[in-house]
């Protein structure tokens, strides 16, 4: 028997959702709170409802507003596929592509956000409520949001799809919330993928977020939040994972993609866990903590750096250069321990020329605890593929398996700055690798082979 709270948006009879899928949620959101009006009948009284949305192209013309709990949007198939290579390979040759758009339960956002309209404008789903309890448990599952085209930012030199400029987010929840769920979604071409104010027992896990000018954002502030199991990668402007002002997020066995400005940039976070993460970059800056981060731990993931090999992205980056360290710190008591760093750039493209790479960069804080981090910096000549038509796939795999000619790269493995005092750097790079005040600072090098096997410090 199915139930009056679960709805099909190709069943429903008001609008059409080929045409304004979002049009057609709303009216169903409008249908469930006209006949869930009471709010405490027989110990329950709103259920909420299921919308569901099969496998198929659905324009978004329409901003979706949610402001009932309990709800949850699902489909049959997040359906990413790169559109970063399809607007990059020639014409004639994506004309014989199998297919050239993402599929599965697809949502084509359709909509021309004005920038005085404000943050949430270009919003495919507009989550707010005010008043108590929070809003709770809106879930979103298995379905594709997908912003289609970036925009000029106005520069000659830059493609239009190149941009990750268009004003247009997936998912912007605008209000304190629990327990919301974001899991098996594809989200592409969105200037934000997802934006969560407020969160509470958030949990953004197993979805495919790229190709996005920034895919997780965590704002205002939050708790007890959760970031497991995805695959995310910003553009080279953006965030792939920001979070501010909270405490106790878990960020753990994410497989982060290289072209973001930063793999995890957290501003204010405190006592939260990076774990088991691979993080890539083409720039430095791939962690950062800004605005006093404290008592976090960082550990058991791989950082690698290297260079872009993909001749159509070569020209943009984050705009940071090789001082800036691959992992920045701004806080104390944090803990980065038994993590591995590779970085293999060519000497060529270590900016500003001649300079000493610097992997972990203390600007400020105490008591910070370093350890047990395992640093490979290598240097080789690049094997880059310049046709604008050469694969994305196999350069980019080619560039990541060669292992061959490699030697080492002089670096800086640990710099403290002056006037940050109390920190322990342990077993992180030996004497001639790490820079700090060692009158003021703990300091155990790592040990180095000998000539004759011997070891010394």
């Amino acid at each position: 028997m199915l139930s009056e709270n679960c709805y099909d948006v190709t069943k429903y009879p008001v609008g059409n959702p080929y045409e304004d899928i979002g049009a057609v949620i709303n009216s169903i959101i409008a249908d469930i709170k006209s006949r869930q009006t009471v709010s405490d009948q027989n110990d329950g009284g709103k259920p909420g409802a299921v919308i569901y949305v099969p496998p198929g192209d659905y324009r978004l013309a329409t901003q979706v507003v949610i402001d009932v709990s309990y709800l949850k949007i699902v489909g049959s198939g997040h359906g990413f596929t790169s559109s970063s290579i399809r607007f990059n390979t020639p014409a004639h040759e994506a004309a014989r592509w199998h297919e050239v758009w993402p599929g599965g339960s697809r949502m084509l956002v359709d909509i021309s956000p004005d920038a005085a309209d404000g943050e949430a404008a270009g919003a495919a789903f507009y989550v707010k409520r005010t008043g108590n309890p929070r809003i709770s448990s809106v879930e979103f599952a298995d379905f594709c949001i997908d912003g289609l085209h970036f925009i000029s930012d106005g520069s000659e030199q830059n493609d239009p799809e190149n941009t990750y400029k268009n004003g247009k987010t997936g998912i912007y929840v605008g209000s304190a919330n629990d327990s919301f769920r974001i899991t098996g979604m594809g989200l592409i071409y969105l200037e934000h993928g997802v934006i969560v104010y407020d969160a509470d027992a958030l949990a953004i896990d197993n979805n495919f977020i790229a190709e996005c000018g920034n895919c997780i954002e965590l704002k205002g502030m939050g708790q007890a939040s959760r970031i497991a199991n995805n695959f995310v990668g910003a553009g080279y402007r953006g965030h792939s994972i920001y979070a501010e002002n909270y405490g106790g997020i878990l960020v753990s066995s994410n497989n982060v993609f290289p072209r973001g400005a930063s793999s995890v940039y957290f501003s204010g976070v405190v006592r939260s866990s990076l774990t088991g993460n691979r993080f890539h970059s083409f720039y430095p800056g791939m962690l950062v903590f800004a605005a006093n981060c404290c008592e976090n731990l960082v550990s058991s993931n791989h950082f690698l750096r290297d260079r872009e090999p993909w001749a159509p992205m070569q020209k943009y980056d984050n705009g940071l250069d090789d001082l800036f360290g691959l992992l920045q710190i701004d806080g104390s008591n944090n803990s980065i321990i038994a993590n591995h760093i590779s970085e293999t750039i060519d000497t060529e493209y270590v900016k500003p020329a001649g300079v000493k790479p610097v992997i972990i960069n203390v600007v400020s804080g105490i008591g910070n605890y370093i350890a047990n981090n395992h640093i490979v910096a290598t240097t080789e000549i690049s094997h880059t593929i310049d046709a604008p038509n050469s694969a994305c796939f196999s350069t980019q795999v080619g560039a990541l398996l060669s292992i061959s000619n490699l030697k080492e790269l002089e670096v800086t493995s640990v710099l403290v700055q002056k006037g940050s005092v109390r920190n322990i750097v342990l077993d992180s790079g030996n004497d001639e690798q790490v820079e700090m005040d060692k009158t003021k600072n703990a300091f155990r090098g790592t040990p180095v082979p000998g000539k004759n096997g011997e070891l010394s410090i």
